[in-house]
């Protein structure tokens, strides 16, 4: 089974993305914003760390109406602190993994040839060690900033530019992976990509019928770990010279 990490910063159209490889070309997607989402509902572990760790620095963390995290309050806290968002992150990933995990075990016990696993930080998160394929949606840093401002029109410009800021920067994600999206034009031409890239993916035949044999698909869940980590080490963190 071929892994494929799909990511993007915020508001370079990711989701656009994983949602036409999900309804148009009924891909298995597995959605960790979905899952971040999910794993913090009310009573949740994850849910009673994040109160137990910001309810003194955020007063309005709980939605009185239903009890819900107040997202864009914690949101506000966090983005701009490396402090917090390190707090946060640490409460939120682990689960989040574990999730992502049981959702891939169980695509290769149903036989599924590909899975795609959208991920905001696939790199942050160690996660592009275990996929096959990496593919990040981009676009420029003011296109960025201006499709979160007119999704959130409730954010500022300062608030926009430190969410951006938070994350890896669109050079240095572009240049670790192995296939890079353009989404900087329109949604045509979006989706015009998309439909490549599906062509693209396609996993072999042969390696898909050799995986269905645990014991050569642990060997290459290992080979394809052992050569991300040589990757990270030599050549994926180094940041490409801006020309």
């Amino acid at each position: 089974m071929l892994i494929v990490g799909l990511t993007g910063g915020i508001a370079c159209g990711k989701s656009t993305v994983s949602k036409e490889l999900k309804e148009k070309y009924h891909l298995t997607v597995v959605d960790a914003d979905l899952i971040a989402r999910e794993v913090v509902y009310p009573n949740k572990p994850a849910f009673k760390k994040i109160v137990a760790a910001f309810g003194q620095d955020v007063p309005d963390l709980v939605n009185p109406q239903d009890g819900s995290l107040n997202r864009p309050a914690l949101g506000k806290a966090v983005f701009g602190n490396k402090d917090k968002l390190a707090t946060l992150n640490a409460i939120v990933h682990p689960a989040v993994k574990w999730e992502m995990f049981r959702q891939i075990l169980i695509a290769y016990i149903t036989l599924k040839q590909l899975i795609v696993l959208d991920v905001p930080l696939l790199y942050e998160s160690g996660l592009s060690l275990i996929c096959g394929l990496t593919v990040t949606i981009s676009c420029t840093k003011e296109i960025q900033v201006e499709r979160l401002l007119a999704r959130n029109p409730e954010l500022s410009v300062t608030d926009v530019t430190k969410r951006i800021d938070s994350q890896m920067s669109n050079d240095e994600r572009n240049y670790r992976s192995d296939i890079v999206i353009d989404n900087s034009g329109d949604l045509n031409t979006l989706y015009e990509s998309i439909k490549s890239l599906v062509h693209e993916i396609k996993p072999n035949l042969i390696w898909y019928l050799l995986d269905l044999f645990p014991p050569f698909a642990i060997l290459s869940a290992l080979f394809t770990f052992t050569i991300r980590r040589i990757s990270d080490k030599f050549i994926g963190t180094r940041k490409p010279k801006v020309e």
